[in-house]
């Protein structure tokens, strides 16, 4: 009887022994999880990197850079536009110009032919001498302020010597007045297809004093209405 009584002492002894063994896997399993969750929550965060920020920071200031250059070229660009406009205005006035000096020119050398005496006066030179006197200049620049206020009007030279002296020379001397006196119109600002000039020589007539055959005749020339 007290060796079966014996038998329930022993299982329950290795039941406990059994709930000991379980109670401590479930302790320990509890104390690993509980470290890790501990070790996940405190893990440290990565940081960013500050070479990264460099980089951006030096990207941004040459986009700056780059948009400063930009706005620069846009402003050259802009005064060199201007620049062009401007010439071309220069250069459209001045093709007006010319058209209508050509308009002129063209109209005056239709109507050489077809002109008529608007006013004359001479101009006299000392003997051998192409020189112009004060007096002879007086006269020219009333010319020339007459041809300036009326554009169809034209002029011819026509250059005299007295008989004195060789022929050729003569013909010579009357050239050079002629040249003197056209040259003296177009710094003046007179167009030289606006003059016409001839050397005619020795004057021979009788009756004329050799101070008066020294000369240049200047005649103002109109068209005919």
């Amino acid at each position: 009887m007290d060796r079966g009584l014996h038998y329930p002492d022993h299982r329950a002894a290795g039941s406990r022994h059994a709930l000991d063994l379980t109670g401590g896997l479930v302790a320990g399993l509890l104390l690993l999880g509980g470290c890790a969750a501990t070790e996940s929550a405190y893990a440290p965060v990565p940081t960013r990197d500050a070479s990264v920020d460099d980089r951006v920071a030096a990207v941004e200031g040459r986009l700056g850079e780059m948009n400063q250059r930009l706005d620069q070229v846009g402003g050259q660009v802009q005064r060199l536009e201007g620049g062009v406009t401007a010439a071309q205005g220069k250069a459209d006035e001045a093709t007006k110009k010319a058209e209508g000096v050509d308009g002129r020119l063209t109209r005056l050398w239709n109507n050489r032919f077809n002109q008529k005496p608007a006013d004359s006066l001479e101009v006299y030179f000392s003997p051998d001498s192409i020189e112009l006197t004060d007096a002879a200049q007086t006269a020219l620049i009333a010319v020339v302020r007459e041809m300036e206020a009326h554009p169809t009007l034209t002029v011819e030279l026509g250059g005299y010597t007295d008989p004195h002296g060789a022929l050729d020379y003569n013909y010579g001397l009357s050239q050079r007045r002629v040249d003197a006196v056209r040259r003296f119109l177009v710094d003046k600002g007179i167009a030289l297809a606006r003059i016409q000039a001839a050397s005619l020589g020795p004057i021979a007539t009788a009756g004329i004093p050799d101070v008066k055959k020294r000369r240049v005749t200047v005649r103002l020339m109109a068209d005919q209405e």
